[in-house]
């Protein structure tokens, strides 16, 4: 049974200047994962928002557990979460006050309201912290705190727009096994984020969308298999490139790349392991050593890199903050 439902979604913005959502179309299987990758002002945020309610589409429709969200939003609302890339909670109060102030707003009386807080709070590691102020959590600790708060009816669905922006590598691998844990109990995720990794780790199927419609779909490794096989890749001293761009040519039987930065030559190979055998006797009776040598599957970055043209803002930022760096001398 489909979960979720989103065909030909269009969404402008500024008067139709902005075009948002072009005829976007997803679905999710019940009790799956479906990770939306896509650059930002790819769509991703709005798709979400109109799933929730939040948004209504210029046209297109969408249904949540067989109910139309255009139709019946308040339907909707009560058996959904939604968790957006900030937390959406409130500082002044205590990390209990505001868990109980979601489930008063949920219609649930003060008792439930109290018992519901109770088992979300041990269940997302904040009962030490529960009567502090939320001005005084970490970003890790408002980030599970707004996930907690996005369960307090024990959503059937839950949305997850970029729910570890701004986390740590730690804090970010905390929340993923909080989410596991969720899956693991039955609910049905739609995931967006910009962290490949993430989607890997996480999703059962990956939909990609670019300039506000779907543009490829599938597991992490279908969606591997459309950008090719493995490539040789192999590092030495820059000696030995002349050499090494001969070699590889010669295994592959196909046009080599080589980064001279890197100092690296690669190739795609279709005949795996008997190429890096053959690569590396090459090699030793040329008596060149190489510093690194091995076979690369495609990673969900080629893909992304293939399908939209560019790398993804995960991977731009570490590349800006590398060359603001170098400029720095540093």
């Amino acid at each position: 049974m489909k979960a979720v439902i989103a065909e030909n979604l269009m969404k402008t913005y500024n008067k139709g200047s902005v075009q948002a959502l072009d005829g976007l179309s997803l679905d999710v299987e019940e009790g799956t994962v479906l990770g939306v990758l896509g650059p930002n002002g790819a769509g991703k945020t709005t798709t979400v928002r109109i799933l929730a309610t939040l948004l209504s589409p210029d046209s297109g429709r969408a249904s949540v557990a067989g109910i139309d969200v255009l139709k019946h939003p308040d339907e909707v609302r009560k058996i959904i979460g939604l968790s957006g890339q900030y937390a959406a909670v409130d500082e002044t109060l205590t990390g209990w006050d505001n868990l109980i102030m979601f489930g008063r707003l949920y219609h649930l009386s003060a008792k439930a309201a109290s018992a519901r807080a109770v088992e979300l709070l041990e269940q997302f590691r904040l009962t030490e912290s529960a009567k502090r102020p939320i001005r005084t959590y970490s970003g890790g600790m408002r980030r599970r705190l707004d996930l907690a708060a996005s369960l307090i009816v024990r959503p059937k669905v839950l949305f997850l727009d970029e729910p570890t922006t701004g986390l740590d590598p730690r804090g970010r691998q905390d929340m993923w096994g909080v989410i596991d844990e969720l899956v693991k109990g039955g609910v049905t995720l739609l995931l967006t984020t910009q962290y490949l990794e993430e989607a890997d780790h996480l999703a059962d199927e990956i939909a990609v969308i670019d300039h506000g419609k779907v543009i490829a779909r599938g597991t992490s490794d279908s969606l591997k298999k459309q950008v090719g096989g493995e490539r040789l890749e192999i590092v030495v001293e820059n000696e030995n490139m002349a050499a090494v761009k001969e070699i590889v040519a010669k295994v592959s039987g196909s046009a080599i790349n080589v980064d001279e930065g890197l100092r690296q030559v690669s190739a795609p190979v279709t005949t795996g392991s008997k190429a890096l055998i053959e690569a590396a006797k090459l090699l030793d009776e040329k008596g060149i050593h190489p510093l690194d040598i091995g076979l690369k599957r495609p990673s969900l970055d080629d893909v992304f890199l293939a399908l939209t043209g560019h790398v993804a803002e995960e991977k731009k930022e570490e590349e800006d903050s590398m060359t603001t760096g170098r400029k720095r001398g540093k």
